[in-house]
C-alpha cells in the first residue's frame, strides 16, 4: 500500500508541475476534446490536490500511526477530500468569479464621478475622464445644465443619451 501512496504523491506532484509549466499549451491543444467531463468540481488543481494529499497522508498515517491499512486508507481519503473541497471553495471558485475585464456598458457611467479633460461649452461637447472598474475611460460629454464647465472640474454623470455623457458640475 505504501507504493500506492508514493505513486499518488509522485503523480500529483508531477501533474501539478506539468499543469503549471505546460498548462496553456495543453489546454489549447486539447481545447474542446474533454468537454463531456465539464463537471465544475473536476478542476485540475482540485484533482492534483486530492491525489497528492491522498499519497502524502497515506504515507504519514501508515508510517506513524497504529491504525490498520484500511483505516489509514479511509482517513487519507477523508483528508484528501476535505483538502480538495477547501481548495475548490477557497481558491478555484473565487478565481472563477473574479473579473478580469475592463469592458463596460456606457450606461454604467450614470452616477459616476469624473473630471473634465476638455472644457464643455454650454451648448456643445467636451470630454470627461471617468473611472470605471479597474480603469479609466474618456467619453464625449455635454453639460446637463446648459452651462460652461471648465477643464479640471469634477462632474457627475447625470444621464447618457445617444452615446453622450451629460454631466453636471459638483458643487461643494
Amino acid at each position: 500500500m505504501v507504493a500506492f501512496y508514493w505513486g499518488c504523491l509522485a503523480f500529483g506532484a508531477l501533474f501539478a508541475l506539468i499543469s503549471v509549466v505546460l498548462g496553456d499549451i495543453l489546454s489549447s491543444a486539447f481545447d474542446g476534446m474533454l468537454d463531456f467531463l465539464s463537471i465544475d468540481f473536476l478542476q485540475p488543481m482540485v484533482i492534483a490536490t486530492a491525489v497528492t494529499t491522498l499519497g502524502g497522508a497515506g504515507i504519514l498515517l501508515t508510517k506513524y500511526s497504529p491504525f490498520t491499512t484500511l483505516v489509514c486508507l479511509g482517513i487519507a481519503v477523508i483528508i484528501a477530500l476535505l483538502l480538495a473541497v477547501a481548495v475548490y471553495f477557497g481558491y478555484v471558485k473565487p478565481m472563477q468569479n473574479s473579473e478580469n475585464s475592463t469592458g463596460f456598458s456606457i450606461q454604467e457611467l450614470q452616477g459616476k464621478i469624473g473630471q473634465v479633460t476638455v472644457a464643455i461649452p454650454s451648448s456643445g461637447f467636451g470630454e470627461v475622464l471617468v473611472r470605471i472598474g479597474a480603469g479609466h475611460t474618456n467619453q464625449i460629454a455635454a453639460s446637463f445644465d446648459a452651462m460652461n464647465i471648465a477643464d479640471g472640474s469634477q462632474v457627475v454623470v447625470v444621464e447618457i443619451r445617444e452615446g453622450v455623457a451629460y454631466v453636471s458640475p459638483i458643487t461643494l
